[in-house]
C-alpha cells in the first residue's frame, strides 16, 4: 500500500491541508499514523479515487460545520475508535475502565487496576426521579471548586475522585452486593467502577459475564472525538473553567435527544420489539420521533464499529436467548427498510436490557464514561492559547 503525505494529499486534490484532515474527520479518507504518532498518512488509492470522483460537495441542507481541532486523544476510522493510537476494542479486553481513563488523562496505560476513593454526597429526594443525567450532574456539582486546575495529574486527581464520587452517591436501586462467578484467569471487577455502578442500576446480582460486558460499554463510550459534547466541554475549557465546570457543560449538551438522549429513545425501542415485535416497535418509533433512534451514524457508512462490539459481547453473554433474537430481527427489519445499521446507542440498549438495568441506565453509562474522556479533552484545551473559539456570525436579520 502506497502511501502518501498530508502535504502530498493535499496537492493531488488541490486542497488545503486542512481541507484533507476535514475529509478524514468526516471518514471520506482514512488517516493512517506516521511512525511518530504525529503526522498522518493517506492510501494513494483512496486519494486517487477521491481524485477522480471530484470532490465532496456538501448537501445545500446540510447545515453542519466543519471544525478542524488537532488531537493526540482519540482517532476514528471505519474499522473501530482508537484512544492515543490504541485500539479501544483491544483495550476493553484487558483493561478497566479506570485503566483506560488514566491512558486518556495521562498518556501511559497502568499496568494493574487501581481503585479509586470516593465519597458519599447525599442527593435530595426527588419525586418523580429525575432524568439520569440530571441525577449525575446533582452528584457532579458539590465537587466543584473555584480553583482552576491546571497540570496533568491534577486534572487525574480531579477526574479519579469525581468519577468515584458520582458512582458512589447515586441512588441505589437494591442492597444486593455485585458478584461474578469468575472463570479462570478473570479479574475480579466487583471494586471496579462497573461493579460499584452495578449497585445503583440494577437490584439484582450480576449474571456471569454481566460485569466484564459493562465495563466494555464504559471503555467503548469514553471518547469518540469532537462530538458535540466534547466541543462544549473544549469551549468552556478554553475559558480555562474548572474542569468540573466543563463537565457540566458536556452534560449539558449530552442531555439533547440527538446526543446521550438517544440511548434512552433506543431502549424503548427494543422494549418494544421484545412485547410487540420488530415491525410494530418501529412504528411506534415512527410515531415519536422522525427516524428510527438507535441506527444510522453520520461518522460511519455502514455499521458503527462501537456498537458490533457491544452486540458482540451481548451474543456472548446471553447466547441465542429470545432476547438477542429480537435484537438481531430488529437490526434486520431496520436495514432492510430503512437501510440503517445499528450505532453505539443501540447497542448500549441491548446491554442495559439483557443485563436487567434500569430503562435509563444506557444514560446513566453514557455520562460517566464521556466524563472521562472529556476531562481528557480539558486537559488537552488548557494547552492551547486561551479563548480560541471565537467564530463570527453572518448577520441576515433586517
Amino acid at each position: 500500500m502506497a502511501l502518501l503525505s498530508s502535504h502530498q494529499t493535499a496537492d493531488r486534490l488541490g486542497v488545503k491541508v486542512e481541507t484533507v484532515y476535514a475529509y478524514a474527520s468526516r471518514g471520506l479518507l482514512r488517516r493512517h499514523p506516521g511512525p511518530d504518532g504525529r503526522s498522518s498518512w493517506f492510501d494513494s488509492r483512496d486519494v486517487e479515487a477521491m481524485a477522480h470522483r471530484g470532490r465532496p460537495r456538501r448537501s445545500t441542507r446540510d447545515t453542519s460545520l466543519d471544525l478542524l481541532i488537532e488531537t493526540r486523544l482519540t482517532s476514528i476510522a471505519a474499522t473501530g475508535v482508537r484512544y492515543r493510537g490504541r485500539s479501544s476494542a483491544d483495550l476493553a479486553a484487558i483493561c478497566t475502565f479506570e485503566q483506560v481513563a488514566e491512558l486518556l488523562w495521562l498518556g501511559v496505560l497502568p499496568d494493574r487496576h487501581r481503585s479509586w476513593p470516593g465519597e458519599t454526597i447525599p442527593l435530595p429526594p426527588a419525586t418523580p426521579r429525575p432524568s439520569a443525567i440530571r441525577l449525575v450532574a446533582a452528584a457532579l456539582v458539590p465537587c466543584a471548586t473555584d480553583q482552576t486546575v491546571g497540570d496533568g495529574e491534577a486534572v487525574a486527581v480531579v477526574g479519579r475522585r469525581l468519577l468515584a464520587t458520582i458512582v458512589d452517591s447515586l441512588p441505589r436501586a437494591g442492597d444486593a452486593i455485585p458478584r461474578l462467578r469468575l472463570a479462570p484467569g478473570e479479574p475480579a471487577l466487583t471494586a471496579t467502577i462497573a461493579g460499584r455502578l452495578w449497585r445503583s442500576l440494577s437490584s439484582r446480582r450480576p449474571a456471569p459475564g454481566v460485569l466484564p460486558m459493562i465495563n466494555t460499554a464504559l471503555v467503548t463510550l469514553a471518547d469518540h472525538e469532537l462530538a458535540a459534547s466534547t466541543l462544549a466541554v473544549r469551549v468552556a475549557a478554553s475559558t480555562r473553567a474548572h474542569p468540573v465546570a466543563a463537565v457540566l457543560a458536556g452534560l449539558g449538551t449530552l442531555q439533547g435527544y440527538l446526543h446521550g438522549g438517544a440511548t434512552r429513545a433506543s431502549r424503548i425501542l427494543l422494549d418494544d420489539a421484545i412485547e410487540f415485535g420488530a415491525h410494530q416497535a418501529m412504528a411506534r418509533a415512527l410515531e415519536r420521533h422522525p427516524r428510527i433512534p438507535g441506527f444510522g451514524h453520520r461518522v460511519y457508512p455502514d455499521i458503527d464499529p462501537r456498537a458490533a462490539l457491544l452486540l458482540d459481547r451481548v451474543r456472548a453473554v446471553v447466547g441465542s436467548q429470545r432476547e438477542m433474537r429480537v435484537v438481531d430481527e430488529l437490526t434486520n427489519a431496520v436495514r432492510r427498510r430503512h437501510g440503517r445499521a445499528p450505532n453505539v446507542d443501540f447497542g448500549l440498549a441491548a446491554v442495559t436490557r439483557v443485563a436487567g438495568l434500569e430503562p435509563d441506565a444506557g444514560e446513566v453509562l453514557m455520562a460517566l464514561a464521556r466524563i472521562a474522556g472529556w476531562l481528557a479533552h480539558v486537559l488537552e484545551e488548557y494547552g492551547e492559547a486561551p479563548l480560541r473559539f471565537r467564530p463570527r456570525a453572518s448577520y441576515v436579520g433586517p
